[in-house]
């Protein structure tokens, strides 16, 4: 009755509603900080500007982390978790385009190095003290690196296993009643943080 703009709504009118609604309604709701996804999101979708695939992957990680915050209240008829995997799934096909091009990048990278290796080969082996005492370190900095990565993503799957035994505990009927340390609504949320997690490190590990 006391609404801004009256719906239907654009895509613009619905975050100048936002923004206006802000203090009185919606940051009774969610975190007051998300306003700052709010304008992000209205600055770069609906003020004509030029979105590049950086650009493109914020927004979409700004929208996902919108989303979720709204999903602590209600899934909204379900339109909620469709409209959140939708946008995932936009956000991945960009990672995944944005690492072949990466990819695409390394192979040239890599071939021009292959051209220097042979044009090195090819010249006297002069001696380098220094150069030779540098090579015992740096692979001991890449093997105390490798195990480091390895950590991280062991217990990445360790905690998507627990979450995920828990969640299919919940969802099997016929299954004996098991206490669990955290609620199904928890593990929910927690699997979309965790969703959010790995997409990052999957596109770091493609840069």
């Amino acid at each position: 009755q006391i609404l801004y703009l009256k719906p239907p709504w654009t895509l613009a009118n619905l975050l100048k509603c936002y923004k206006k609604h802000w203090m009185a309604v919606f940051g009774y709701v969610v975190p007051r900080s998300l306003l700052s996804t709010i304008e992000c999101l209205y600055n770069h979708l609906c003020t004509g500007k030029t979105v590049d695939s950086s650009t493109a992957g914020v927004l979409l990680q700004e929208s996902k982390k919108l989303l979720h915050a709204f999903s602590s209240r209600s899934d909204y008829n379900g339109v909620l978790p469709q409209a959140y995997a939708e946008v995932n799934k936009l956000y991945q096909t960009l990672t995944e385009v944005r690492g072949a091009l990466d990819l695409s990048e390394d192979i040239m990278v890599l071939s021009e190095n292959a051209v220097c290796e042979k044009m090195e080969a090819m010249t006297p082996n002069l001696p380098n003290c220094e150069e030779k005492n540098l090579h015992p370190n740096f692979h001991v900095a890449q093997e105390n690196r490798h195990q480091e990565i390895w950590s991280v993503l062991e217990g990445v799957w360790n905690t998507m296993n627990l979450y995920s035994i828990e969640i299919f505990q919940k969802l099997d009927l016929n299954a004996v009643t098991v206490t669990t340390k955290s609620s199904f609504e928890e593990a929910f949320l927690g699997l979309q943080k965790l969703l959010a997690a790995v997409n990052g490190i999957h596109e770091g590990i493609s840069r």
